[in-house]
């Protein structure tokens, strides 16, 4: 009988060939929390990612977790097929946030909730855009002696809104809309895009000034 050589490199997938995440309004709500998040942090050791393998232990590729949205305190901001904690300085991620769809919620409320618990994840979020499965549709977590306690939701003009220690911002929800506001500029971040056209107004209006 022979046996698999012991000394085989460890493979670590970067997808497992699932779609993520599901649907065009989740796919649009993603993308927009982690440009949002890369646009603010930019210059600071702040990692946010998401559609990532966070691998748990060396040696081991079952060990890992795949958040919808990650934040890592104290991880260079860097391109990264994978995020392996052992690897990494700013350790485990210090805030999650998963969008709730009809093929994740009972995981979502469930067993993601207890595995992060588990890890000592600091804050856990829970968004469900078409409010089915979470009322109210946004919640915020904050790990207290390894158990998740709810945050409290202020209702203010921009509408319910959350407030993350770890990020230093609020979640709320604008509309339909699930944003970040950055209580010290008094603003909601943007996306890229949404920089790059307040870049290209700014440079507009620039232009008709210098013509007048």
């Amino acid at each position: 009988m022979t046996h698999a050589p012991t000394d085989r490199p460890v493979v670590y997938p970067e997808t497992d060939g699932r779609p993520m995440p599901d649907g065009e309004y989740q796919s649009v709500t993603w993308r927009y929390l982690v440009e949002a998040l890369k646009n603010h942090f930019r210059g600071r050791a702040v990692y946010a990612a998401g559609d990532l393998f966070v691998y748990l232990e060396e040696g081991n590729p079952r060990n890992c977790i795949a958040p919808d949205l990650f934040v890592v305190l104290g991880a260079a901001d860097h391109l990264r097929d994978t995020y392996r904690v052992w690897e990494e300085p700013g350790g485990l991620p210090d805030f999650v946030l998963e969008i709730v769809s009809p093929s994740t919620w009972r995981q979502d409320l469930g067993s993601k909730r207890a595995r992060y618990a588990s890890l000592g994840v600091t804050e856990y979020w829970l968004h469900d855009p078409h409010a089915r499965h979470l009322r109210p549709p946004l919640a915020g977590h904050r790990l207290v002696d390894g158990v998740y306690e709810a945050l409290p939701v202020r209702d203010t003009l921009r509408g319910p809104s959350i407030r993350s220690d770890v990020l230093g911002l609020e979640l709320c929800l604008d509309g339909e809309r699930l944003r970040f506001f950055d209580p010290a500029r008094e603003r909601f971040l943007r996306s890229y895009e949404e920089a790059e056209a307040r870049i290209a107004e700014l440079e507009q209006a620039l232009t008709a000034r210098d013509d007048g």
